[in-house]
């Protein structure tokens, strides 16, 4: 029994440990309808081996009601598919960009970004689940 109770936070935190992040965009950048945008996953390097399984990138309008929470739904998906997060400056962690086009119908104001991110880790391949959001705002000027 006690090592069962040991086992949940430590898998709490391995999985935290796993967590991908939003690189960019930064919170509250100012993209037009219509328009491309890049979206950088990062996923930094552990010394527990992983498998990333894909990432789902997907945005909704808060514009004139408030966002759910991507947990609840993603909105318009954008990209889904495999995610292969690699080096390529010094000093930043993994990442894999997405250029991802926005909505030619969203409206101006508030609008979420959610990416649904999925890996396998630790040696017996623990799933990991994760939902990140980030806010930006949708301009015409």
């Amino acid at each position: 029994m006690f090592k069962s109770i040991l086992t949940i936070p430590l898998f709490a935190a391995l999985a935290l440990a796993q967590g991908a992040q939003i690189g960019y965009p930064p919170q509250g950048t100012s993209v037009a309808p219509g328009s491309s945008l890049t979206v950088q996953v990062e996923r930094p390097s552990t010394l527990t081996p992983s498998e990333e399984v894909a990432v789902a990138i997907g945005i909704q309008s808060c514009a004139t009601d408030a966002c759910t929470s991507p947990t609840e739904g993603m909105g318009q998906i954008l990209y889904n598919g495999a995610f292969a997060p690699a080096y390529h400056e010094p000093g930043t962690p993994p990442y894999q960009n997405f250029t991802v086009q926005i909505p030619s119908t969203l409206a101006d104001g508030t609008a979420l970004i959610g990416v649904t991110h999925v890996a396998l880790v630790g040696a017996v391949y623990y799933p990991l689940f994760q939902v990140l959001n980030r806010t930006i705002t949708i301009s015409t000027a």
